[in-house]
């Protein structure tokens, strides 16, 4: 069961239903990324209850899981996913046909080659642009790498170990803010597997920002309290 929040609810008033409803399943202690896992979709969407008016296609979804928690007594996630899974439903076009999901455009060009960049404010809400060109990536077979950018007192080695980021002989880029870039993999190292980071990321309930810290922690690069600032990700076809 997930640990109790103390969430204060937002002004109901100048809230929707959908954001209504969300509100009371964080007051039973959920989070918006536990609310993203339930309904399958990313994070950014719940906060776009109550920035952007959307979610009404949700409500009967998150009536049901809100009885769930509320009258059924039921708490984990993927039980509550799948009583969700049976009220939601794609939009349909006017002939009945299921609708497209309009999503930003995946630039991966046939060779393979994407690049995707967030910063700060994006890295905050769980780098959710990223995460398209990584499950595209993964559905193509690709090979990646991904520089971020963080405290310098955030990594575990001095600036160009080995140990670090072996294989890539480039200069690392020290900025005067006293953070620094490092990158990890390259076409020419082989990089990593995109359908691996994929797996992470959706472990980690499409959080792309947390996989990648989570990876750089596992393998002793950076500290458990380091906050990425930057983030981009890189892809090739392999060789």
């Amino acid at each position: 069961m997930p640990p109790r929040r103390r969430n204060q609810p937002g002004n109901q008033r100048q809230l929707n239903e959908a954001a209504r409803l969300a509100d009371r399943l964080q007051q039973a202690g959920y989070t918006k990324r536990d609310i993203a896992r339930i309904i399958d979709r990313d994070p950014s969407l719940v906060s776009q209850f109550y920035t952007k008016n959307k979610g009404a296609a949700f409500v009967p979804a998150l009536r049901q899981v809100l009885a769930a928690v509320e009258t059924g007594g039921i708490t984990e996630l993927p039980e509550l996913a799948a009583i969700a899974a049976r009220h939601t439903h794609r939009r349909t076009t006017a002939s009945g046909a299921r609708a497209r999901v309009r999503s930003k455009a995946v630039l991966i060009t046939p060779t393979g080659s994407g690049t995707g960049r967030v910063g700060a404010q994006a890295i905050a809400s769980g780098s959710a642009r990223l995460r398209p060109l990584i499950a595209e990536a993964a559905r193509r077979g690709l090979r990646l790498a991904f520089t971020v950018r963080l405290a310098k007192t955030g990594y575990l080695h001095p600036s160009g170990s080995p140990t670090d980021s072996p294989g890539i002989r480039r200069d690392v880029i020290q900025r005067a803010d006293h953070t620094e870039e490092r990158s990890y993999g390259s076409a020419q190292t082989g990089g990593f597997d995109a359908a691996d980071l994929a797996r992470r990321v959706d472990a980690a309930g499409g959080d792309v920002t947390a996989a990648v810290h989570q990876w750089l922690v596992e393998t002793g690069r950076i500290r458990p309290d380091a906050h990425i600032i930057h983030l981009e990700i890189r892809t090739w076809r392999p060789r």
